[in-house]
């Protein structure tokens, strides 16, 4: 397959200066996100269990996150990127497989995270390492340009301290990864620590704390990329709650006058 999307996605990253990948959750998201000015659209694995009535964290098989992605592909223009979580098996034969199956369906890159889902405890140093140059082994091998991020998730899920962090993104972009991220590191500090600490370009989340901060700070700090996670599908998730519980429990429908115009969705849609 003849894909230059990767390549495309490869020029966005440029550390200091970045942009935001907009995750989106479906088709139309994406479409919106895109006519808005997304240069690039990520998938978002708890944004898409969301749409199946499922919970976050390893619930999505491989093939449905690739029948997923191929649905946001078509429906834009620009690059998209797969949220894949731990590369959907323990094994690097696995992590590699994932990253050949998603360059197939058009992905311009995933990222592949060190936690042993289903559970939240993470892979020993070592295998979280050798995953990642497995991960990377297949991308080269690819005919066309694929970025593959190395994710360290353990400091925000309480698995690991940053000093960890650090040597897990040493090992990673030993063994080949194009681009390091290490969810809510803690402070905007320690995310600056995070960019000099590699020379490859750099991930940060904008949710939680860090969604305080501006795309300037950020840039400031030395990042290459912004992703959303899931944090704008659960801003949608938001309204859905807080609309529906004035509904039901107080007969109040006052909120959905807030609800933007059809014409202007109607026309973010339109090509």
């Amino acid at each position: 397959m003849n894909n230059d999307a990767g390549s495309r996605f490869r020029q966005l990253h440029r550390p200091g200066n970045p942009f935001i990948l907009a995750n989106a959750w479906d088709a139309g998201s994406a479409r919106m996100l895109e006519s808005l000015g997304a240069e690039a659209i990520g998938t978002s694995s708890a944004a898409h269990a969301f749409t199946l009535g499922r919970p976050d964290m390893g619930h999505v098989t491989r093939d449905e996150a690739l029948a997923h992605a191929s649905s946001l592909i078509a429906a834009v223009k620009v690059p998209v990127s797969g949220d894949f979580e731990n590369g959907f098996g323990d094994d690097p034969d696995s992590c590699a497989t994932t990253v050949k199956l998603a360059y197939e369906v058009g992905l311009a890159g995933i990222s592949i995270e060190d936690t042993a889902l289903p559970l939240a405890s993470v892979y020993e140093r070592t295998l979280a390492i050798e995953r990642i140059r497995a991960a990377s082994a297949a991308a080269r091998a690819l005919p066309g340009d694929f970025m593959l991020v190395a994710r360290a998730d353990g400091v925000m899920n309480g698995q690991y301290d940053l000093d960890e962090a650090l040597a897990r993104l040493a090992g990673y972009e030993a063994a080949g990864a194009d681009c390091v991220y290490v969810p809510l590191p803690g402070t905007l500090e320690d995310q600056a620590r995070v960019c000099a600490a590699t020379k490859l370009p750099v991930n940060a989340l904008a949710a939680g704390s860090f969604t305080q901060h501006t795309r300037a700070q950020f840039a400031a700090a030395g990042v290459a990329r912004i992703s959303l996670g899931s944090a704008l599908a659960r801003a949608t998730h938001r309204v859905i709650n807080d609309a529906a519980s004035a509904m039901f429990q107080e007969g109040d429908f006052s909120s959905l006058s807030q609800s933007i115009s059809g014409d202007v969705v109607d026309a973010l849609l339109s090509r």
